[in-house]
């Protein structure tokens, strides 16, 4: 779009009208000193002629405070440094002393400009300057205390012109000799010569100088005079700085001072301090119309619109007398917002202000439509425009592009395009990239070549037209097209320019366009290792991030090896690409050709390496990366890292392990959240005592962490087990009042019950159960059928096993093997063969409890070749007997006196390391 630039003007002084010489003091061009001296030994310049009183000062002030004339020139928005104060009766006359005919003679003593001090009682001369080396100093051996202020302000002001160190040298003489009272101008003149040096500090030590020490009446001038020059270098904080302190030593700003800063704020969109300057120039009750035009323009730059239009009912009431540029930001900021009523409205206020026609305006107005999309408005305004006697100029074609885009107008806004071009003027950044939207929505490669030329011609850079192609593309979700776009200089551009190829590629790939972006990797002429390598690892991430795991793979396989420095990040990244992929031998080659290269490995290749083998089922080659980490003092595991070593260690049933590691993760320093306490609990629940069980639960809840249900049933095993059933219970309540209850609750805290042989809160925990809605679980049967069994209360016994038949409850392994041990035990071997056949029957083998249970069984019933017959039936079946089977064996064989046969297994045993 095209915006609307309002620069804020000042009106310039008229010497006619303001008795001010507009231009300082210079010589006749035939006294030019640099033209007519061509020495290099000092020369002396005498002034010869007659004063007046004059006023000199190096910024022009208004005569009162509620003069309207503005000391700001339109050249830079600032106070001109070039206008002064002088007295219109005084006079200077400039005479050359030397002769035509005594220049050699005269060379050599130098050239000598004299003014007389009184034309009746002083005729003589006095020389006050002298010449070395082309520049003009001060004669200290010729002027003295006699020398009158307005003498002293002339030669300072001379000096001035010709050197900063010069100016501040007289000016501490005249210090020196009591020159500087109430001397305004002298002051005023060396404040412009520090503020050209910056020297800020110096400024304000005399500023405050003048306002106490010398009792001085300061005035804006002094002050606008620092301020212009900080302006000038756009330095917003020191003119935020000089202001508050104009405010803090009671001087009263004028029109230019609120003109300056406001001027400035404007340009820096800096609205707390405009605001603050603002509200005092009201409370001043000063009119600066300028400054109202910078208040409006920065709030509706920021899009801050009901403060705009508060401002412009603050201009009402102040009654400002609005000038062209106030009508032209009122008509911007309705338009900006899209109040185009409003806007038209100012536009006929205008023209009854007698402001006549103006193009901005107009363009303002066109521009507003467009905004919003209200081009058959703007359409008939732009037709319009010959009629009221206007051309539209650039920023009018340019608003009608911009229009047309933001309605889609594809045709109309290629045709404004074309005559923009046709009538010689240049497309803004923001046409081309209007119309390159509008290709890539409409599909039109031929005119996205011709905008992209033309883009080179006015100047853009590659990589700031490659990146506008892609945004505009991927808008348009045509990104397939852009390969075909970025041919000849522009993809030479891609090869060897390493930014624009990141842009490219890193789109390709994010689109699917591996091929591509494979082909522009292949082609690239740059080289940089380290940059190629994260260049690779970003698109490898890409591709993971967005589950495109072959094309992964596939830009992996296709990059640059380095088999004997592979990269590490790349490869980590790979190996958990092929981890999730279940590619484990792929990812295993990876990681094995990351060992053999001697890289040191970090603690994040290390985490993925072992969560690789948990994965892939290889607990053993987990514990193996564990061993590793453990000896490497430089890896310090983080808090994903400990999890995962205590779900590996609690896998594998390493208690020690656990223990040791609790331990360690407790002097880590790690900061544990509630992940990590119940990591802690469900882990290491048989590897640390029930009390430091027991406390990291309640330091768990007091950290505000709510344990979830698997943590609540592994504590209450812990405390079951332990015979703590108090603590059982007040979790058991806990947990079923957070609706953290299941099945397994019930399950674990009945087998503490029957544990302890509890048949009452047996009883009442599988009411509680039921009532709860849960079925007695098969878990529950097992648990009684065992405990009636070993209290030899068959007659419950029975009944169980009834129970579970009526509910159609199916028996597990567990089941038929506490039958068999309760039945061996009791010698029942009728009873033990029909539990074994209804084993058979229900499709289930014998497993290796069971035939450790039959073979205790056979030793009571004093069966021992049965018994024996059952350790050659388990290596038939394929199940390896334990330390429990040959045990036993020997037991069995030792009750029924085949102590020899007991003696040769025990044997055995020991050869089997058992």
């Amino acid at each position: 779009m095209a915006s609307l630039r309002l620069s804020i003007f000042f009106d310039t002084v008229d010497p006619k009208r303001s008795n001010f010489s507009v231009n300082p003091i210079q010589f006749p061009d035939r006294c030019s000193i640099s033209s007519y001296i061509r020495v290099t030994r000092p020369h002396i310049v005498t002034f010869v002629g007659e004063f007046s009183n004059i006023n000199v000062s190096g910024l022009a002030t208004e005569s009162s405070e509620g003069s309207n004339d503005n000391l700001l020139s339109k050249k830079g928005d600032l106070v001109s440094e070039t206008m002064v104060e002088e007295n219109p009766n005084s006079s200077m006359e400039v005479r050359r002393r030397n002769r035509i005919g005594k220049r050699g003679a005269e060379r050599d003593k130098g050239v000598k400009f004299t003014f007389r001090r009184n034309r009746d009682h002083n005729e003589g001369k006095t020389d006050y300057f002298f010449v070395f080396d082309g520049e003009l100093d001060v004669n200290y051996s010729a002027v003295g205390p006699d020398l009158s202020l307005e003498q002293c302000n002339m030669i300072l002001k001379r000096l001035e012109k010709c050197g900063d160190s010069k100016t501040l040298r007289f000016f501490e003489w005249m210090r020196s000799n009591g020159k500087l009272e109430k001397n305004v101008s002298a002051y005023n003149l060396v404040f412009r010569v520090l503020g050209r040096k910056e020297d800020w500090d110096a400024a304000e030590k005399m500023v405050r100088e003048l306002s106490t020490d010398l009792g001085f009446e300061l005035n804006f001038q002094v002050f606008n005079t620092v301020i212009y020059a900080c302006c000038k270098r756009g330095r917003v904080d020191l003119v935020a700085k000089w202001f508050q302190l104009m405010l803090e030593l009671e001087v009263k700003p004028n029109v230019a001072t609120f003109g300056m800063v406001m001027g400035l704020y404007q340009k820096g969109w800096k609205i707390e301090e405009a605001e603050f300057a603002f509200r005092h120039m009201r409370s001043f009750g000063i009119i600066c119309q300028s400054a109202y035009s910078a208040m409006i323009t920065i709030y509706t730059r920021l899009n801050l619109y009901d403060k705009a239009e508060e401002t412009i009912c603050l201009m009402r009431e102040d009654k400002v007398v609005m000038n062209a540029e106030n009508w032209l930001v009122l008509l911007n900021a309705y338009s900006q917002q899209g109040k185009l009523e409003e806007a038209e409205q100012v536009l006929v206020s205008m023209q009854e202000a007698g402001i006549s026609s103006n193009i901005v305006a107009y363009n303002t107005l066109i521009t507003g439509y467009g905004k919003v999309s209200n081009m058959d408005a703007a359409q008939c305004l732009f037709l319009s425009l010959k009629s009221i006697g206007l051309e539209p100029d650039e920023a009018t074609y340019r608003s009608m592009i911009e229009g047309w885009g933001r309605a889609g107008n594809y045709l109309a806004a290629e045709r404004y395009y074309k005559d923009l071009k046709r009538l010689g003027y240049k497309p803004n950044s923001s046409n081309l990239y209007t119309l390159i939207n509008l290709q890539a929505k409409h599909g039109d490669k031929n005119g996205a070549i011709r905008i992209l030329n033309d883009m080179l011609k006015t100047g853009c850079q590659y990589s700031s037209i490659i990146s506008t192609l892609l945004q505009a593309y991927e808008r348009a979700g045509k990104i397939d097209m852009v390969p075909l776009l970025l041919r000849a200089s522009f993809y030479q551009h891609i090869l060897v320019n390493q930014t624009s190829c990141f842009m490219v590629v890193t789109a390709y790939v994010k689109h699917r366009l591996v091929d591509d972006a494979i082909m522009v990797l292949r082609d690239k002429k740059w080289e940089d290792k380290n940059f190629e390598d994260n260049l690779y690892h970003l698109l490898i991430c890409s591709c993971k991030d967005s589950g495109n795991l072959e094309n992964a793979v596939k830009i992996y396989t296709q990059m640059p090896k380095s088999d004997d420095k592979p990269n590490l990040h790349i490869s980590c990244t790979m190996i958990d690409v092929y981890g999730i992929m279940g590619l484990f031998t792929e990812a295993e080659k990876v990681y094995m050709n990351l060992k053999s290269s001697g890289i040191a490995l970090d603690m994040i290749t290390f985490s993925v390496v072992v969560r690789l083998y948990v994965k892939s089922g290889s607990l053993s080659n987990a514990c193996s990366v564990l061993e590793t980490i453990e000896m490497r003092k430089d890896i310090i595991p983080d808090i994903h890292l400990f999890r995962d070593m205590l779900r590996i260690y609690q896998r594998c049933g390493m208690l020690d392990k656990l223990a040791e590691l609790y331990y360690k993760i407790l002097k880590s320093g790690i900061t544990w959240d509630k992940e990590m306490y119940i990591c802690v609990i469900n882990c290491c629940a048989r590897a640390l005592p029930v009390n430091e069980l027991s406390r990291l639960f309640d330091e768990m809840l007091s950290h505000g962490f709510t344990p979830n249900t698997i943590t609540f049933n592994v504590m209450l095993d812990v405390y079951g087990k332990s015979k703590l059933f108090n603590e059982a219970r007040k979790l058991f309540w806990m947990a079923k009042k957070q609706g953290l209850v299941d099945v397994i609750s019930y399950n674990t805290i009945f087998a503490a019950y029957g544990q302890n042989r509890d048949f009452k809160n047996m009883s009442s925990t599988i009411r509680h159960m039921q009532f709860d809605g849960f079925s007695v679980s098969l878990e529950v049967y097992n648990c009684m059928l065992d405990v009636y069994g070993k209290e030899g209360q068959m007659e419950n016994f029975r009944t169980v096993l009834q129970r579970m038949k009526e509910v159609r409850c199916a028996s597990d392994h567990y089941t038929y093997n506490i039958m068999v041990n309760i039945y061996g035990k009791k010698g029942w071997i009728d009873e033990v063969a029909d539990v074994l056949t209804e084993l058979s029957a229900s499709g289930l083998k014998p497993d290796l409890c069971t035939y450790n249970t039959l073979i205790k069984a056979y030793g009571i019933a004093g069966m021992v070749e049965d018994a024996v017959a059952l350790v050659k039936e388990m290596r038939d079946n394929r199940i390896e007997p334990d330390k429990i089977t040959y045990t036993n064996l020997i037991n069995t064989l030792q009750k029924n006196d085949e102590f020899l046969e007991a003696v040769r297994w025990s044997l055995w045993m020991k050869q089997m390391g058992l």
